[in-house]
């Protein structure tokens, strides 16, 4: 996955305007943690010192994302445990293998009753197969989208009305 994100064969789509907004056209992109590197279509959060508001505010909406996704990971290998390591099968079968646990989550996540699981009980993961070693330097293109979510979420077309009462509570 790595490598075809690198070499742009990722099925991606285009990117679009962002909902209520004229300004430029947003990339889709993978959220990201500290470890990976800033890239078009990953994202992650600015470095923790001397954050003005803005970037405390990006930095929060793209952690609060990033934990729906952990837990939603969390939940899918705690059932199929073969995404707790490296799956050991070739490329097309490993993709079989993603698709039908996929598949499966779906499935019993409509037909079970998950209203008292706690989502803070099950493991989070990085996500598969992208290498946080490669491409250390984040280009100009990453940092571009990066501010050009920051601003967005200080927008009144981006913003929540929540946002600035939750990082006010982490300085």
């Amino acid at each position: 996955m790595g490598e075809r994100l690198r070499a742009n064969q990722l099925a991606i789509p285009e990117s679009r305007r962002l909902p209520g907004s004229a300004g430029p056209l947003a990339p889709f992109f993978f959220v990201a943690d500290e470890g990976f590197a800033l890239t078009h279509h990953v994202m992650r959060p600015f470095p923790k010192r001397g954050l003005d508001v803005r970037r405390r505010i990006y930095n929060y909406r793209l952690t609060h994302a990033r934990r729906y996704v952990e837990c939603a990971f969390g939940i899918l290998s705690s059932k199929w445990r073969v995404f707790l390591s490296s799956i050991q099968m070739d490329l097309d079968n490993a993709t079989r293998v993603i698709q039908a646990c996929v598949v499966l989550h779906n499935f019993t996540r409509v037909n079970e009753a998950f209203s008292s699981v706690d989502l803070d009980e099950f493991p989070t993961t990085k996500v598969l197969g992208l290498d946080p070693t490669l491409h250390r330097r984040s280009g100009t293109a990453g940092i571009a989208v990066r501010e050009l979510f920051a601003d967005y979420f200080l927008s009144p077309e981006g913003s929540l009305p929540w946002q600035r009462d939750a990082i006010r509570g982490s300085v």
